[in-house]
Parts: structure tokens; sequence; C-alpha cells
């Protein structure tokens, strides 16, 4: 095909299926901490270290990795002990991370609002071979920690006491999932875009668990999700001429939207044997009395 003779599409598409693999991989361990906007949180901190990388002349996405990674544990910190106020600290961390963003940006030599949009909602044509390079070292570290250490974080994830009990370091694991939620943020930016990458983490995942039951059918689904959105969305947006982030989050949607109608049938199914399920069993106990509601007078 056409497009992967361009310098600039083989390496946009590598960087789209490097995002597709890590965002729902860490994304999994958000939705079961019921922290799906955390990735959206993180995105608004990294604009802080997109425009000091402008403004010192240095590469962005590790600028923005560094500042991220301070952010996410920033914010878990005020997790443990904001408390009350814990709400309106993030909301002045988020802000002030978008605010400071801007206002590098607008100091730097050659700064403009036309790089930063690129950051913003990603752009294939801007990632270059650094870029590449440092996301796939970003990438492995996603990867590395979402299967080397799936079954602890999940633990953590399902119930932090009893994850304590058993004898898990939850706060250091808590740190790692901010810390690698971090570093997705920061892979996934040139692609999808700071604001649009929280919906990558999240909404192939929702879609996976729609049809599947178990974690680990769950996890590889959304994985495969991911990738093939993140891949046709870019390509997509090759030829039609349209912004890649936004191509690859409507795609997930749409993706979401027909799984969740075709699982309908399936759910009643479940449910249905669910319940003779349950009234056989109830059957079957030997010496089971009859509920007062079930006695005739």
């Amino acid at each position: 095909m056409e497009l992967f003779s361009y310098a600039f599409m083989q390496r946009a598409l590598i960087a789209a299926v490097l995002v597709g693999i890590t965002a729902p991989a860490i994304g999994i361990f958000l939705v079961q901490r019921r922290q799906a906007l955390m990735g959206d949180g993180i995105g608004h901190v990294a604009l802080t270290g997109v425009g000091l990388g402008f403004l010192l002349s240095t590469n962005p996405v590790w600028m923005a990795t560094a500042v991220s990674i301070a952010g996410a544990i920033v914010m878990e910190l005020i997790r443990w002990y904001g408390r009350t106020r814990g709400d309106i600290a993030l909301a002045m961390l988020f802000y002030g991370g978008m605010a400071a963003g801007v206002m590098f940006t607008s100091l730097a030599p050659n700064g403009s609002n036309a790089n930063l949009t690129t950051y913003l909602f990603g752009s294939i044509t801007t990632v270059s071979s650094q870029d590449i390079t440092a996301v796939c070292v970003l990438a492995g570290f996603v990867v590395l920690v979402t299967l080397g250490l799936r079954r602890q974080l999940f633990a953590v994830s399902q119930d932090e006491e009893f994850a304590r009990v058993t004898g898990l370091p939850v706060r250091l694991l808590n740190l790692l999932v901010a810390v690698t939620a971090a570093v997705t943020v920061t892979v996934a930016m040139r692609v999808v875009g700071l604001l649009l990458v929280s919906a990558l983490m999240v909404i192939p995942v929702a879609a996976s668990q729609a049809i599947t039951r178990s974690f680990a059918t769950t996890f590889a689904l959304a994985v495969a999700i991911g990738v093939t959105v993140a891949f046709s969305g870019t390509v997509t947006s090759y030829y039609v001429d349209v912004p890649s982030g936004a191509t690859i989050v409507l795609l997930a949607i749409g993706v979401f939207l027909a799984l969740t109608v075709a699982s309908a049938p399936l759910a009643k199914k479940r449910a249905r044997r669910a319940a003779q399920d349950t009234e056989r069993c109830t059957l079957e106990v030997p010496g089971a009395r009859p509920a007062e509601d079930d006695v005739r007078v």
C-alpha cells in the first residue's frame, strides 16, 4: 500500500500499535479502581512538561514523562491524605497543569499554539524518529509492569484491604499504577493527544467487559480492540485527512456501542441461566424448608 512507503506513516503506525497495546493494558486497572478519568487528569499535568520541553529546547516527550510521573505521584498522595478537600486540590493540579503548559509554550522561542495543538489532539505527521525511540522505551515499561505484575495489580485494584492482609505492598503498587498511567499518557499523546488519551484507556476496556467475564479474557480483548482502533484510525486519518486522535476515539466508541448491542441477548441468557441454577440449588438442598411467604394457609 502507498501509505507504508512514507517514513512518517511508518512511524505513526508503529506508535499507534504501541498506544493500542499500552492504553487498555493500564486502563483495565484504572477501571477496576474506579479511576477511569485519572488519565485525563494526568494529561492536563503532562501539558506542563510539553511546555517546558519547548521552553528548554528539549524533547517534549521525555519532559512530559517526568512531569506527568511527578503529577501522578502527587495525585496518589492527595487520594491518600486529601480527605474532604482532596477534590479541590486535584482540580487545582489539573487546571494549573494546563495553564502552566500554555504559559511555558507561549514563552518558548519557537513555541506556538500550532505546536501545542499537535500534543493536545495528536498528529500523525509530527511523530519523529526521536519520538518513536521514546515511545518504544516507555511502552516496553508499561507492558512489563502490566503483564509481570498483573496478579498483584488486580488484587490491589479489586480490594485494597484484602491485598494488604495478604501481605502485598498496597501503597507501593498504587504508586506503580499511577506512574504507569503517567507513562502511558506520554506514550499516547503524539497519536491520540493529551485530551483524548483517557478515552483509549477506558473505552476498549468497557467494550470488552460487555461480552467477557474473566479478567484475563477482558484484558486480552481490550488490548485487541485498542490495537485495532488505533491502527484503523491512523490509516483512516491519512486517507480522509482528519485528526488521528478524534478518529481513533470515535472508532473505539463505535466498537463499544456495537458490542453493547450484541451482548444484550447474551446478558439476558446469562441472567436466565443464573436464575435457573439458583432455583435448582434451592430444590436440591436436603431438608430445605419453604419460606414463610410460600406456605399456603
